[in-house]
């Protein structure tokens, strides 16, 4: 089974842009949990401009399948999740101005640093997650580092689909298949879609999560959350 993990960043954004409390990030986790999501992903950054530290620490409480916190594992950000006892923290190597996430980890550049944030997570019952690009050299560095797990970055994926599915899908499959013999459990996100979600899901057998903010919450918009909720989940079968 593969878990769909909404990430709720979006409704914050249109909610920072009036200022106020509408769209509620909070009414937004408890109806996509209500609605059959098995979890919830947030991405706080440290300008604040979506999810915000007081969000992270709101929506806790209300969690009841999942809470994946994204981020940069500064100290700051280390702190905050290991308070709300995160259920899984996904590290990602973005700078403080980035607009989104466009690259995973160098496992090998970043080892020691990683490995020791890891163990740190890890001591305080937190799965833990590293961003990677399916790269089977990067693979083979987050076995080194003791992650539980990996996401794939799959924007590629994304922008190569429409045009050749079969090469887009090649080098995840590889990357998720080596993880699978190291003993690493393989998650996936960015960009994924109505479109392409469904050709993931049966060509990598052992994808144990995919993130999705951006596409389903603009799909929400036309099609009403709990019938997107519903798409995204069918594909997943």
């Amino acid at each position: 089974m593969t878990r769909l993990s909404v990430n709720i960043n979006k409704i914050a954004t249109l909610r920072n842009s009036r200022g106020g409390k509408m769209p509620s990030v909070k009414d937004a986790a408890i109806n996509c949990q209500l609605f059959g999501a098995q979890g919830i992903t947030i991405h706080p950054r440290p300008d604040e401009r979506h999810i915000t530290r007081k969000d992270v620490y709101e929506l806790k409480p209300l969690i009841t399948t999942e809470f994946n916190i994204e981020g940069y594992p500064n100290e700051d950000f280390l702190r905050m999740v290991i308070e709300v006892q995160a259920d899984q923290v996904t590290l990602v190597p973005d700078s403080n101005d980035q607009l989104t996430s466009d690259h995973g980890w160098d496992t090998w550049k970043h080892l020691g640093f990683l490995k020791e944030v890891i163990a740190r997570l890890q001591d305080h019952g937190i799965r833990t997650s590293i961003f990677v690009d399916p790269d089977e050299r990067m693979v083979e560095g987050a076995a080194e580092i003791k992650t539980n797990r990996i996401e794939l970055y799959t924007e590629p994926y994304a922008t190569l689909y429409p045009i050749d599915r079969n090469k887009a899908i090649e080098p995840f499959v590889k990357a998720a298949k080596l993880a699978e013999n190291l003993g690493i459990d393989v998650n996936a996100g960015h960009d994924l879609s109505l479109e392409n979600l469904n050709f993931m899901y049966h060509k990598i057998s052992n994808l144990k999560e995919v993130s999705i903010g951006h596409a389903l919450i603009a799909d929400a918009l036309y099609l009403g959350l709990e019938t997107t909720i519903h798409k995204y989940l069918d594909c997943l079968k």
